[in-house]
């Protein structure tokens, strides 16, 4: 796991081909989303780099240009046609959401979140003294309070760059904390500390765990601010998934169209499939009782080592043996975070958003099928869950399902099927 992720593989090109011809080529000039270090013919650059596009080869990798001239084979994934301005919109859409009160108070009243990161700072309280903590998207600041509380750090910068932060230094302020809490209204990407931190905390888990990728500013902050040896809280994350029934919400959506005070509208169908199924329910609550096997978790993400290139393009493959004779309406995911102890001596605070455990706010996700299916016990489905960053709205994903189904005895049961999702875009 030494790129922080089990469960991903990558694309690998080994040589370039000569017999490629450019000529023909339509010339582009994109942009590149992230760093990424090429090996052999694979080409080198940095996050806002230009590059021209000369060939494509295959829809994985073009053969491109950087501005000194230099050529090689560049991840697709890596690149977009978007100029800095249109994705600082995208930045600002994002951050506005969060200047407004409603969303705060729905992460607030979630005391399964809330108290998963206050257990973890009480537990650690007595080594958190005299250290620096770096908050990267404070909100209302009630991590950094909860810090400067518990753990009297010799200073906590509680960053947010959304609106909300101008009233969290009011927030601040009265709770008597202004000598211990500074809050920075920015981007923590454009944070300039006189300081190294020895803890980053931050609250970044969004849908299916990635959704809106603020992982990739905290990853940004542990490269730039972190001591060696610093402290990442959470320290690891897991994504899981479970194959389900979910026989109301699947009728909901379909079934509700057979029979209207009377009339079939069964010719709808296809096209509420287009509509209802092509993105994830994110709002589900997942019975136990509707899992088909035991859930398996598909990724590990170690935040003291993982890449942000290293989340542009995630495939997992997955095998469950089915548990009960059932209807498969889809696959149900959700995430688990471990706060680690400051020394070993300290027992790892875990919050899991799982069906079993605690409601929180992120609920379950559920990726419904455009057609069920019935698998009998010892069936066995294997597949591949390939989680993709979009390559230009780069706050949403895209998840790629693809899976069969076997008999006990090992025939064919259910040939290869897949689905596309948009998380959102």
């Amino acid at each position: 796991m030494e790129n922080g992720i089990s469960g991903s593989t990558h694309p690998v090109i080994d040589t370039h081909n000569d017999d490629v011809d450019t000529r023909d080529a339509l010339e582009e000039i994109v942009y590149a989303l992230s760093d990424f270090k090429g090996l052999g013919t694979q080409l080198t650059f940095s996050q806002g780099s230009c590059l021209k596009v000369l060939s494509r080869p295959n829809e994985h990798w073009w053969w491109a240009e950087r501005e000194d001239g230099c050529q090689g084979y560049a991840p697709v994934n890596h690149l977009t046609t978007l100029t800095r301005n249109r994705q600082y919109g995208q930045d600002m859409e994002y951050f506005d959401s969060y200047s407004h009160l409603k969303i705060h108070h729905e992460m607030l009243d979630d005391k399964a979140r809330t108290l998963a990161y206050q257990t973890a700072i009480r537990q650690n309280a007595h080594l958190l003294t005299d250290k620096v903590i770096l908050d990267v998207g404070c909100g209302t600041g009630i991590l950094s309070m909860m810090c400067a509380r518990y753990g009297r750090p010799k200073q906590v910068y509680a960053v947010e760059a959304s609106d909300i932060a101008e009233y969290t230094k009011d927030v601040i302020h009265s709770n008597k904390m202004s000598d211990t809490v500074t809050v920075l209204h920015s981007k923590v990407e454009e944070v300039q500390l006189e300081e190294s931190v020895d803890v980053i905390i931050s609250e970044w888990m969004g849908t299916i765990l990635l959704f809106e990728m603020m992982v990739e500013s905290v990853l940004l902050a542990r490269d730039r601010l972190l001591k060696d040896g610093g402290t990442l809280w959470p320290s690891t994350a897991s994504l899981f998934l479970v194959p389900c029934s979910a026989q109301k919400q699947y009728g909901s959506k379909m079934e509700f169209w057979k029979d209207q005070y009377g009339f079939d509208l069964s010719d709808l169908i296809e096209i509420a499939k287009e509509e209802f199924l092509q993105k994830p329910v994110h709002n589900h609550i997942l019975d136990p009782a509707d899992c088909l096997s035991e859930a398996s978790r598909i990724l590990n993400i170690d935040m003291r080592s993982v890449r942000r290139e290293d989340l542009e393009q995630i495939d997992l493959d997955f095998e469950f043996t089915v548990q009960k004779s059932g209807t498969l309406h889809g696959f149900c995911t959700w995430f688990q975070v471990d706060f680690e102890g400051l020394d070993q001596s300290i027992h790892t605070v875990y919050l899991n958003t799982g069906p079993e455990h605690e409601l929180t706010h992120w609920k379950q996700n559920l990726f419904l099928l455009d057609s069920p299916l019935s698998v009998d016990k010892d069936d066995v489905i294997t597949g591949q869950f390939n989680l993709h960053r979009n390559p230009e709205w780069r706050r949403h994903l895209r998840v790629l399902l693809r899976f069969r189904v076997m008999s006990s005895s090992n025939n064919l049961k259910v040939p290869d099927r897949e689905k596309l999702f948009y998380v959102w875009r």
